[in-house]
């Protein structure tokens, strides 16, 4: 019988409609992570499609803002098919993150991101990114004043890590503390900013922060899920209220869907097909092009051939075909030879 009510009680738990303030995600949301030079609107499009529930921009530099960078600005473009979304900004410091909070607002983006967690040299040792995480006064009080820029009208977030390094795991404490000075919800790596993306995510710390009794706020875990059956084991061993699923959607954007029908059922999704890779290759391809131009659109999809088609046999070639062609007529011609030379193959 006791073994019966927990079964009842936690999917009593599992039944409870997540929020961001009013923005309703289900009952146990997936999130797509931002990435630089990947979450882009042609992408976060096609994750949209196959299942994704909240969507996180291309992080975007506070100081490119002000300045009305171009790029930076291209990266405040949010499309009503992708909602509901967040726009994630970094920077180093208070008054420049908070003037880029007042731009980003005015795209009204339905959330916006802070990014404590990136660990790359060139943001991370200029005190941005996961670089705030050795100076938490700082952090409480940029996102303190961040907060108080847009208003009660626009939640903020935070995507952060454990810590800087070892020694320096007090996300407990700073996910407190952030709380306190009125972000949303918060988004955790499971690996410190010495780890980068080394080394088995530890889940158990972003657990504590869920279970943590003064929480009230929606906590979502990152890192290493790349399976259905990984993210339904991290669901109930530790019962975060959502997953952000980032390097493993990459070629992949399937499986956000696959994910929620082995939670509902059990069962796994067919893989997707040849056709289907080559038609959501084409699409990106298609989108990249309408979105940044023909020559901008064709570059920047070249880093994605090779994980849509990952596994296949014999694809050097090919891959080496479509990232050397600049003529989008050309690249179409290419994916539609794939889909003929490998019709009988069956991805993984």
């Amino acid at each position: 019988m006791r073994s019966l009510e927990k079964l009842c009680m936690r999917e009593r738990i599992f039944a409870k409609v997540v929020k961001i303030a009013d923005i309703e995600l289900g009952e146990f949301p997936l999130l797509l992570a931002p990435m630089e030079d990947v979450s882009d609107p042609p992408f976060r499009a096609l994750c949209k499609q196959h299942g994704a529930d909240l969507m996180y921009t291309e992080f975007i530099s506070s100081e490119g803002l002000i300045r009305d960078a171009v790029k930076s600005r291209m990266k405040l473009d949010i499309y009503g098919e992708e909602r509901p979304v967040g726009i994630q900004i970094f920077g180093s410091e208070i008054e420049s993150m908070r003037r880029a909070a007042e731009i980003t607002a005015a795209s009204e983006p339905d959330l916006i991101d802070i990014n404590y967690g990136c660990p790359v040299k060139k943001v991370a040792c200029k005190g941005a990114g996961a670089g705030i995480l050795l100076d938490i006064p700082k952090m409480v009080a940029m996102t303190n004043e961040i907060v108080r820029q847009v208003g009660p009208a626009l939640p903020v977030t935070v995507k952060t890590r454990l810590g800087w390094d070892e020694s320096s795991k007090r996300i407990v404490e700073v996910a407190e503390r952030l709380q306190d000075v009125g972000i949303a919800a918060i988004s955790i790596h499971g690996r410190t900013r010495a780890q980068m993306y080394k080394g088995e995510a530890d889940w158990s710390l972003i657990s504590e922060v869920k279970n943590n009794p003064r929480m009230r706020i929606p906590v979502f875990g990152n890192g290493d899920i790349n399976t259905p059956e990984k993210a339904l084991d991290y669901r109930q061993r530790f019962g975060v209220d959502g997953i952000m699923i980032g390097r493993a959607s990459i070629g992949n954007p399937w499986i956000f869907n696959e994910i929620k029908h082995f939670m509902a059922t059990g069962e796994h999704l067919q893989r997707p097909s040849t056709k289907q890779r080559v038609e959501a290759a084409r699409r990106h391809l298609e989108s990249s092009i309408q979105w940044k131009g023909d020559r901008l659109g064709v570059v920047e999809m070249r880093r994605h051939y090779a994980n849509y088609f990952r596994g296949f046999p014999d694809f050097k070639q090919r891959r080496l075909d479509m990232v050397t062609q600049d003529d989008p007529a050309v690249i179409y011609a290419l994916l539609e030879g794939v889909a003929l030379a490998y019709a009988d193959f069956a991805p993984e």
